[in-house]
């Protein structure tokens, strides 16, 4: 198994830290890892996130085997998304981040007000 440097500037590694560190990624796969979703559920289940923008991720996590796309034939065709055992891998890890960030959001949130006022004293 080949194993990169994401400190190395010409490491494909940072390609993948671009895609699972891309938040429309981290919500698609918090989305889906409770099972499969058609997309019109994922685009609501995400919110806020635009249809083009969407699909576009889509494709990426597709073509990173992070997700599988599966169209039925029926009329109306209907397609569903699910994570591969690659897109699953990651569930932990994003679970552990997003506690981490509603954990601390307050935190953070104060932070930035605290900069703000201390900025515009300037």
């Amino acid at each position: 198994m080949n194993r990169g440097d994401a400190f190395d500037p010409s490491c494909p590694t940072r390609v993948v830290l671009d895609r699972i560190g891309d938040k429309w990624t981290v919500l698609v796969i918090g989305a889906l890892q409770d099972g499969p979703l058609r997309f019109t559920a994922l685009r609501a289940r995400v919110g806020g996130v635009a249809a083009k923008v969407l699909t576009q991720t889509l494709r990426a996590m597709e073509r990173d085997g992070l997700l599988t796309r599966t169209v039925h034939a029926q009329v109306p065709p209907r397609v569903d998304y699910e994570l591969t055992p690659l897109g699953a891998s990651l569930t932990a890890p994003i679970a552990t981040l997003t506690d981490w960030a509603e954990t601390h959001l307050s935190a953070i949130l104060a932070a930035r007000d605290d900069y703000d006022a201390e900025l515009g004293a300037r």
